[in-house]
């Protein structure tokens, strides 16, 4: 009986073993890659206890949601010779598990493909590209980071790494720290020299706009002064036709009212006036 007992604890606990070593668990957000003699033979990633041969199929475990990879900062030439530092990220996920572990093995070895993909596509990018267009605000930037994106997928998948690459993002651009007053002091002389441009077109245009309002105003002030003269010849000549029609139906009258009227201006002062005593002002004052 004993033996028995033996026996039947052994077989118990060789059968315990291998359940265990038959059983493993796939979790959310994971690959389980099933390994027969260091092959892949399959990839379960639907959650929950799944089989496999006990002793001769091994598991290894991939991550399946997205991962980020920050770049190392790395200095690169622009299109104007400028040494600039660049720092991005990289947001990736294993979309084939099995093209992953037979190309890549490891993730370390996987990170190491993105970087150098990564880095290719933005020396090419950046490069083409001055500098100071480069820190502009109507910089592209949106239209390079994306331009990178593909690159860097098309690169991956045309090796069949079996990665996914999701978004890459440039997230600092800055000179050396020895290159950047030089280049700050150029930028700074750029900008006067364009404001100094400015000031010199509005100046040009301000002269050209009050030669213009002269000249409106010289010919408006010609035209005013030939209306007036216009106008005060016809006033004087209607004043003729009034003083001739005038004239025309009482001569003597006339002749009388200018005499008079001529008093108002010789008389004015109180003058000593010596006349002839048959001149006309004579003959009026004496009533002759």
């Amino acid at each position: 009986m004993k033996k028995r007992h033996v026996l039947y604890a052994v077989l118990a606990a060789i059968g315990l073993i291998l359940l265990f070593n038959s059983l493993y668990i796939v979790k959310e957000g994971q690959y389980k890659v099933v390994l027969k003699f260091g092959e892949a033979v399959r990839v379960v990633g639907t959650p929950g206890v799944q089989f496999k041969l006990p002793f001769v199929e091994n598991v290894t475990t991939l991550p399946k949601h997205q991962m980020t990879y920050e770049s190392n900062p790395t200095s690169i030439l622009t299109k104007d010779k400028k040494p600039i530092i660049v720092d991005n990220y990289t947001v990736w996920r294993i979309e084939d598990a099995q093209k992953f572990l037979r190309t890549v093995k490891t993730l370390g070895v996987g990170v190491q493909r993105i970087d150098a993909a990564v880095f290719n596509s933005v020396r090419i990018k950046l490069s083409g590209i001055n500098y100071e267009n480069i820190i502009s605000e109507n910089t592209e930037r949106g239209n390079i980071n994306d331009d990178i994106t593909k690159d860097v997928a098309e690169a991956l998948k045309r090796d069949n790494y079996g990665i996914q690459i999701v978004d890459v993002r440039i997230k600092r651009t800055d000179l050396p720290e020895g290159n950047k007053q030089s280049v700050y002091n150029r930028m700074i002389s750029d900008r006067q020299s364009i404001a100094a441009r400015y000031l010199s077109e509005g100046d040009e245009e301000s002269r050209k706009i009050m030669s213009k309002a002269d000249r409106t105003a010289t010919e408006l002030m010609a035209e005013a002064e030939a209306a007036a003269k216009k106008i005060v010849a016809e006033g004087e000549g209607q004043a003729a036709q009034i003083y001739n029609r005038a004239y025309g139906k009482d001569p003597e009258f006339y002749r009388f009212y200018r005499t008079l009227d001529s008093y108002l201006t010789t008389l004015q002062n109180e003058p000593v006036i010596l006349m002839p005593i048959d001149s006309p002002y004579a003959r009026i004052l004496l009533g002759k």
